[in-house]
């Protein structure tokens, strides 16, 4: 019963979760050459420093594509070794590139998006996370994490983009039970949900971060 309530408050009551599903499915049905700096999908277990099963519906699209992971170190065997302020390709290589929960971790997120930007092709896609009330998450000897993005923030960094749409990570009473660690988070979470319904707050800006479709 408790997983099946959990099930439902995820599906359906949290719309960032359906965003992230199209626009994912979009870039892998419409665009044929992928780079996702950072890895942040998750997709392999070989090229990443953690795996994440709920993405994996996206293996189905791996063939039709080339999906290419770039990291600043060659430590989980990316594809691509290099640094995102100066990302080492040519001009319009890709057509589309995913940045998930990666930009608070580099010291200058404005030449980060510069260069994703230099690296798309004509009309390339862009999807991205970037968070806003969220809890200090470095990895000792990988990254740091430097910063924090407000909506009027993640619009300024993609102003040069010709279309843009985000979607709030959580309401405002689920961002604050999110900042708690531990269990008591996860047992007090379907209760913070359905209050960001009962109270109109499943949009508000307080929220833990946005995720974020572009278009060059």
């Amino acid at each position: 019963m408790i997983i099946g309530w959990r099930l439902l408050i995820a599906t359906i009551m949290q719309p960032w979760i359906d965003f992230e599903k199209q626009k994912l499915e979009k870039i892998f049905t419409e665009k044929k050459d992928i780079l996702d700096i950072g890895g942040g999908l998750r997709l392999d277990r070989q090229k990443n420093n953690r795996f994440d099963p709920a993405r994996q519906w996206l293996n189905r699209y791996l063939p039709s594509v080339n999906y290419r992971i770039l990291d600043k170190v060659a430590d989980y065997q990316p594809d691509i070794v290099g640094d995102i302020h100066h990302l080492p390709l040519a001009d319009q290589t890709y057509g589309a590139v995913i940045c998930i929960a990666l930009l608070e971790h580099v010291e200058d997120p404005a030449q980060a998006l510069r260069e994703i930007y230099r690296v798309l092709k004509p009309g390339g896609y862009v999807y991205a996370y970037l968070p806003f009330l969220y809890y200090y998450h470095p990895m000792k000897g990988y990254y740091n994490d430097y910063f924090r993005f407000t909506e009027d923030g993640v619009r300024h960094l993609f102003r040069h983009f010709s279309q843009l749409e985000l979607a709030n990570v959580r309401g405002a009473f689920e961002t604050i039970n999110n900042l708690y660690p531990g269990k008591f988070s996860k047992l007090t979470g379907p209760l913070a949900v359905l209050a960001d319904h009962l109270f109109r707050k499943v949009r508000s800006k307080q929220t833990s971060g946005y995720n974020v479709f572009a278009v060059k």
